[in-house]
């Protein structure tokens, strides 16, 4: 098989790049990883001669270009069956589906006034109603299906959906979101996973800074 190579952004502030890294690193695919450094205002040049998006995160795999986090998690899943990035149930496997494309498509308050921010020291930011909106429809989220499957993450052992939630675990932590008992210990739980451990130890050290990242 050829080789697959996904091109990310800065660690510390790029949530679209987490998600995919995560489930591919948690799951054991092998790819090679290339950051390219970027910033808010202009982006980065060589974005444009990787992606037809001129954005990251995209997957190369040979002549093939796929971008758009959710889509390169579906397409590694297709790849590697046995890596089960999806719960093996069918009921479970739907639901994870719409839970990260709810994900992928929602709680746009929440991104837009606590940007990821793998470096920030936690302190509380205090946010409008629509964020603490979007805060307690994630929680219910995490809440039902950790009681429906047992835990200790979302479906049981560590899935694509615990990777598209990923970023929203650093954002609830970093800004001091969250108290009940149920949501800091799913976040404890993501935090100690390994292929967290490295995204963050790689974040923490980055030396850019984007100013449109610093809420």
């Amino acid at each position: 098989m050829e080789k697959l190579t996904l091109y990310i952004g800065n660690k510390n502030y790029s949530s679209w790049s987490f998600r995919p890294w995560l489930a591919m690193e948690a799951a054991g695919v092998p790819f090679e990883e290339v950051l390219i450094p970027f910033d808010f205002a202009a982006g980065n040049p060589k974005f444009k001669d990787i992606s037809p998006t001129k954005l990251v995160p995209v997957l190369h795999h040979g002549d093939l270009r796929v971008w758009e986090s959710l889509s390169i998690i579906e397409y590694v899943a297709d790849l590697f069956p046995e890596k089960q990035l999806w719960p093996t149930n069918i009921k479970d496997r739907a639901v994870a589906r719409s839970v990260s494309m709810e994900m992928l498509g929602g709680f746009r308050a929440l991104r837009q006034a606590c940007p990821m921010h793998m470096r920030r020291k936690k302190s509380k930011l205090e946010v409008s109603d629509a964020v603490r909106k979007d805060v307690e429809r994630i929680e219910n989220i995490w809440r039902e299906l950790r009681v429906r499957s047992g835990g200790p993450y979302l479906f049981g052992a560590f899935s694509a959906a615990d990777a598209m939630f990923a970023p929203v675990v650093c954002r609830f932590d970093v800004y001091d979101l969250v108290s009940n008992e149920d949501t800091l210990e799913y976040m404890q739980v993501m935090k100690a996973h390994p292929a967290w451990q490295k995204w963050y130890q790689a974040a923490i050290v980055e030396p850019w800074t984007v100013l449109e990242g610093e809420a």
